[in-house]
């Protein structure tokens, strides 16, 4: 029951989320803006937050992935929008979300590293533990999904993960571990909550 009204809680999230975008997504479309276009954005202001990160520069990067996460809402809503919505489309979005995460992961782990007073061993081991966590829960799901079977469950995916980074880079250092601790517990128990439905979708289904 509990699992039913998260999801129903997030869907809702969603929507009005996409209703107050939704006059910018009816801009863009009638700008002809492409939907790759907005998506390409999206790695570009993720790479340079990210740049901002590995510098130190905490806040600024974390408005720079806020910004990042505004254009991967916008571009899936303009195809649908401008009717360019195709499987390559989904594909290519997807890709493309994986490089801004692995962008944004790794200036953590160098601003982990190049602190001036040095770091706790621990620190950079956390960060890794998080971006292994953020990518078997992506693949999980592809995974599944390849073999017929939806997988949108869990508690931690892309877009609670997006949130709690900005959180993070906004809140400082030490929050911003913090973060980490919970992006990677949270992540690796998405992955076995995936596994687990994908087992028992799998002994469901016809032989």
């Amino acid at each position: 029951m509990s699992t039913v009204s998260t999801r129903m809680d997030k869907r809702t999230l969603q929507q009005n989320a996409r209703r107050v975008l939704e006059p910018l997504v009816a801009l863009l479309a009638s700008l002809r803006v492409a939907p790759l276009l907005v998506s390409l954005f999206g790695v570009a202001f993720s790479l340079w937050g990210a740049v901002m990160v590995a510098r130190g520069a905490l806040l600024a990067g974390g408005v720079f992935l806020l910004i990042a996460g505004l254009c991967d809402v916008l571009d899936g809503d303009l195809a649908r929008r401008s009717g360019r919505a195709s499987a390559f489309g989904a594909f290519i979005d997807s890709t493309l979300d994986r490089v801004g995460e692995f962008l944004y992961f790794g200036g953590i782990l160098l601003y982990v590293m190049r602190r001036p007073n040095g770091y706790d061993l621990w620190e950079p081991v956390v960060v890794l533990v998080a971006l292994m966590g953020s990518v078997l829960t992506s693949y999980a799901r592809a995974r599944a999904e390849g073999l017929g079977v939806a997988c949108k469950v869990g508690i931690m995916e892309r877009p609670e993960r997006i949130a709690l980074l900005v959180i993070g880079l906004f809140a400082g250092h030490r929050f911003l571990m913090a973060v980490m601790i919970l992006l990677a517990a949270s992540s690796l128990f998405t992955v076995v909550q995936r596994v687990r439905h994908v087992h028992r979708s799998a002994e469901d289904a016809p032989r």
